[in-house]
């Protein structure tokens, strides 16, 4: 009897230890997608009025846990019935995840400053408008906020999925679960305490009193005012770079000729180069990939476009 206890013990600290093991290898291929996905959340629910910046970032965060309560199951559905289609939905949440750098790259690109500055200048004029309404503009920052987490959520139990495939069904369940919720606790966290940054340097560069904490306050909180656009705007390389750097490693890696031919590649650099050329290469297959994908994606819309003109017609 106690020799079986034991034993259940033992198989119970194994599989706890796989956990462990696997959901940290989880995690460090999902923080590529974390960069993204914080840039992309906090720039979602900005705009709003200051009191109601924390509610809309709590509703987003209740739809990204039923996003994650349809993903995960759904995951687990392929994972048992049908696990070849693992990689192939891999590699297309790989190729969405480059079309999507290469999208952001090309509209700053092909969109100048001034109309990018006009645009702005807009929201700004409809949401001074006392005739707007607030609860609308909410709800459609909400749901937009909640369609773009479906789409980071499935890449983000896509790339996990591929790392417990091959791991026992209650450990895949483990880390799933435990990447969904670990994620979306740390998203949605770190997204209300940069929507409510700026707030927090606003209060501490208002402090009165003479003497060095109060000029101490008043210090950090201008700091923090103007350190709060450029952290925006390094989540926001810091998650275009990630796309194409996990995108283009997914798809380096489900292609098995391109992936020993970037390993000799590495191999033959050696030294210090070794662990970055891998990068490099991931890099430039999902810039190509991001390119392609984009080119596709126009022809299609414009083909669509035609079509429902000459329909008119």
């Amino acid at each position: 009897m106690a020799s079986s206890l034991f034993a259940l013990i033992d198989d119970i600290a194994t599989v706890l230890d796989d956990v462990a093991l696997l959901s940290k290898v989880a995690a460090k291929k999902t923080a590529g997608v974390l960069g993204d996905d914080l840039a992309l959340n906090a720039q979602q629910v900005s705009g709003v009025k200051a009191d109601r910046e924390l509610p809309v970032v709590w509703a987003v965060a209740k739809g990204s846990f039923i996003n994650k309560a349809i993903l995960v199951p759904a995951a687990l559905a392929i994972s048992a019935f049908a696990p070849w289609a693992v990689t192939p939905l891999l590699m297309v949440g790989g190729a969405f995840l480059c079309y999507e750098g290469f999208e952001k790259l090309a509209h700053k690109f092909l969109h100048s400053a001034h109309e990018q500055a006009a645009h702005h200048e807009e929201l700004l004029t409809a949401l001074a408008d006392p005739a707007v309404d607030f609860l609308a503009v909410e709800k459609d920052k909400i749901k937009g906020a909640v369609r773009t987490d479906f789409i980071l959520s499935a890449e983000i139990i896509a790339i996990t999925l591929g790392t417990v495939q091959a791991s026992p069904f209650i450990t895949q369940v483990a880390v799933l679960s435990g990447i969904a919720i670990l994620m979306t606790v740390g998203v949605y966290g770190l997204v209300a305490g940069i929507v409510k940054l700026d707030d927090g340097g606003l209060y501490l560069s208002q402090r009165e009193g003479t003497g060095a904490w109060p000029g101490l306050q008043r210090g950090l909180g201008s700091g923090i005012l103007q350190a709060a656009p450029w952290l925006m705007k390094a989540l926001s390389v810091a998650g275009t770079a990630a796309m194409f750097l996990v995108g283009g490693g997914i798809l380096t890696h489900g292609i098995t000729p391109l992936h020993h031919l970037i390993e000799q590649l590495a191999e033959k650099a050696g030294g210090l180069l070794a662990p970055v050329v891998p990068l490099l290469m991931d890099a430039v297959v999902g810039v190509i990939t991001g390119a392609l994908v984009l080119v596709a994606v126009s022809l299609l819309k414009k083909s669509g476009r035609q079509k429902v003109l000459l329909s008119i017609k």
